[in-house]
């Protein structure tokens, strides 16, 4: 008699089987996106499928980290992850670890490779970057003619400083041509030589953004001469070109505000530092005119005009001075030697003769003052006061004592 097995038995021998197989543990499948749910539980539940089949698949919420784009109906992606059977319900699904868009994983392979090569090269070093000049007076853009990223950058820019000269270089930005078209545009913008350039393109696919991460396209900015402003696509979404220019912005609108001054806030600025600038010469003016009538101050105490005048009176004080003390010299002088006058009229002979007396003297003129000293015979000589008297001596007599 044959074995009769249970619905639970059969699913488990089935299940079993699939996990014995090695194959089915680590698979890859290609396919299209259809039914796709996302629960709330974080799971996404959808079916994937070609021309000739179907099969579900699911994506817990635990590997939905490594989900880099929202999942959509339509969309051709390659899914990783393991074959395995649904006990309950009987039925074998893809349980996915990783989804990436068909052709991205082999350009996100030459994306990292061409990364890893040029960063070894030094293209992306910070000493190579060259700063955005503040006042640019002429804006280059190489990108699309037409779509959101030039009207940005156009409308943008114009707001921020009408003066600003534009100049666009109409560049193909998606497809074959668009990596040799995006270096000349780069190549034109030298020869014209604007201030600042912005490279760059609205969001999109990695297959859209691909020209900017071409190596022809990141010597060409690293080769150029003017500051590289890079605007590729959406705030998350990174190309070789972003880390070879001298500046990255999130989008393009970013690229035209770090290009171009706002011309306003200048204005104010300048407004402001007039201001500043004014108050500090009239500050400055002051404090040097306080120092001016200082220095005024001192000079009319130190300057030689001053001092040769204070000189000068001093001079006249001292002559002064000196006169008085001369007048009181002489004053005191003359009082003197009108005493010595006096006192030598009382002592003087002349004074004595014109009083009457006489003085006689011998033949040698010696005085005489005693009888004693002439003989009789002897010549003698009596001075009066306006004359001499000649004699002899006739005789002699002693006064009686």
């Amino acid at each position: 008699m044959r074995n009769v097995y249970t619905v639970a038995q059969v699913n488990a021998y089935i299940k079993n089987m699939f996990t014995q197989d090695y194959m089915l543990q680590s698979v890859m499948v290609r396919g299209e996106v259809s039914n796709c749910k996302y629960h709330s539980s974080g799971h996404i539940y959808f079916t994937l499928k070609d021309a000739k089949g179907t099969i579900a698949c699911v994506m817990f919420a635990s590997n939905r980290k490594g989900l880099g784009f929202q999942l959509a109906e339509g969309q051709q992606v390659v899914v990783d992850g393991s074959i395995d059977v649904y006990e309950r319900d009987g039925k074998y699904q893809l349980y996915a670890r990783e989804i990436t868009r068909d052709g991205a994983g082999a350009l996100y392979e030459r994306y990292e490779r061409l990364k890893r090569e040029l960063e070894e090269r030094g293209m992306f070093a910070p000493e190579y970057k060259r700063p955005i000049p503040k006042y640019s007076k002429t804006l280059g853009v190489v990108t699309a003619a037409t779509g959101a990223a030039v009207r940005d950058i156009i409308n943008i820019a114009r707001r921020r400083n009408p003066y600003v000269q534009i100049i666009l270089y109409p560049a193909i930005v998606q497809g074959e041509a668009a990596a040799p078209s995006i270096v000349n545009g780069i190549r034109a913008m030298e020869r014209i030589g604007v201030d600042v350039l912005i490279v760059g393109r609205g969001g999109g696919s990695i297959e859209d953004l691909w020209a900017f991460n071409e190596e022809i396209v990141a010597q060409a900015v690293f080769d150029c001469p003017i500051p590289v402003i890079s605007a590729v696509g959406h705030e998350t979404d990174f190309t070789i070109t972003d880390f070879v220019a001298d500046l990255r912005a999130p989008t393009p609108s970013a690229a035209a505000e770090l290009a171009v001054c706002d011309w306003k806030q200048l204005q104010e600025k300048m407004a402001g530092y007039a201001s500043d600038l004014q108050g500090l010469c009239l500050h400055r003016i002051e404090r040097q005119r306080g120092r001016a009538e200082q220095l005024a101050t001192r000079l009319r105490y130190l300057s030689p005009v001053n001092v040769i005048r204070t000189k000068k009176t001093q001079a006249l004080l001292l002559e002064e001075h000196l006169q008085n003390a001369m007048e009181k010299c002489l004053d005191t002088s003359r009082h003197r030697l009108a005493l010595y006058v006096e006192k030598l009229k009382g002592l003087s002979p002349l004074d004595k003769l014109n009083q009457g007396y006489a003085y006689a003297a011998d033949s040698t003129g010696a005085t005489l003052t005693s009888v004693d000293q002439v003989s009789v015979g002897d010549s003698f000589s009596v001075c009066l006061r306006d004359g001499r008297i000649s004699g002899k001596v006739t005789g002699r007599e002693h006064q009686n004592r």
